[in-house]
Order: structure tokens, then C-alpha cells, then sequence
């Protein structure tokens, strides 16, 4: 008989518990003063916890290089306090990875609104819509007319 399946594997507790703990870490305990306003969005834990990927981004793009300069120099004592904080045998080998997924989604919502304000502007003023919405009751009716002269039903 199969088990029912649970919401979470554990990988994803215990990554969803790393995360936390690092942003409390990155917050409270890290001094250095290359790691600004960082925001991490995403862990990935390996099945045997050996290995993290710690997505992350940061408020000023400029900040960039040096954050994550610093967070490659920090991982060892990320580590090791996060090996302090987490009831798992093995505490994982942090590897931090920018994460461009909001740079992008903010270029598409760019993308987006530059073609709804061209659309905006090639849109034809309201009086010119209400003579098109005349045109075509008037071409609908001359369809429904050519009809009902070439024999009416089409089944």
C-alpha cells in the first residue's frame, strides 16, 4: 500500500528553514559592510543537505559585485552558525547565486507597458470608433441580406 503523499518533501523544509535562518544571520550577525539591503528569494537544498543554492538579490544594483564578493568570503561562517541553528547532521555548503528573475520580470512589465502606450497612441479618437462600429452594423446587414438572397440557411 503506497503512502499518501505529503505537501512538502523534507529538502523543502529544510530549505524553507535555512532561508530563514540566513536572512536572520545576513541581518543580525554579519558585519560586513559590502552586504546591504540583500533579499534572499529562494533556497535549494540538496536530497543529502550537503549542498545549498541561496538565490538572492539586492536593492542597488551598483552593490552588486561587492555583495557578492562578501557573501562568497562570509559562506564558511554562514555555515558554521547555520550548522548552530538547524537540527540536521550535515549543515550544507552554501553557494549564493544573484537571482535576475526580478530584473527580468521588471524589463517584461516594461516591455508590456511600452506596447499598451503604442497601441494607445495608433488607437483611432472615439469619433472615428463610432463611425467604424456604424461601418460594421452596416457591413453586417448587407452579409445578412446577400443571405437571405442566395437561399437563406447554411447547414
Amino acid at each position: 500500500m503506497a503512502k499518501a503523499k505529503r505537501g512538502f518533501a523534507r529538502s523543502d523544509r529544510v530549505a524553507d528553514q535555512v532561508q530563514r535562518e540566513l536572512a536572520d544571520l545576513l541581518h543580525k550577525s554579519l558585519k560586513d559592510p559590502r552586504v546591504g539591503w540583500i533579499t534572499l528569494t529562494s533556497v535549494e537544498v540538496t536530497r543529502d543537505y550537503s549542498h545549498a543554492k541561496v538565490y538572492y538579490t539586492v536593492m542597488d544594483g551598483k552593490t552588486r559585485e561587492a555583495t557578492a564578493e562578501a557573501l562568497a568570503h562570509a559562506a564558511g561562517y554562514l555555515r558554521v552558525e547555520l550548522g548552530r541553528r538547524l537540527q540536521i547532521f550535515t549543515s550544507p555548503q552554501l553557494q549564493f547565486v544573484y537571482d535576475e528573475s526580478i530584473e527580468r520580470g521588471l524589463h517584461m512589465s516594461q516591455l508590456i507597458n511600452a506596447v499598451v502606450q503604442e497601441y494607445r497612441e495608433d488607437e483611432p479618437a472615439p469619433a472615428d470608433a463610432d463611425s467604424d462600429e456604424k461601418s460594421a452594423a452596416a457591413a453586417e446587414a448587407e452579409d445578412e441580406s446577400s443571405d437571405e438572397q442566395a437561399g437563406g440557411d447554411h447547414a
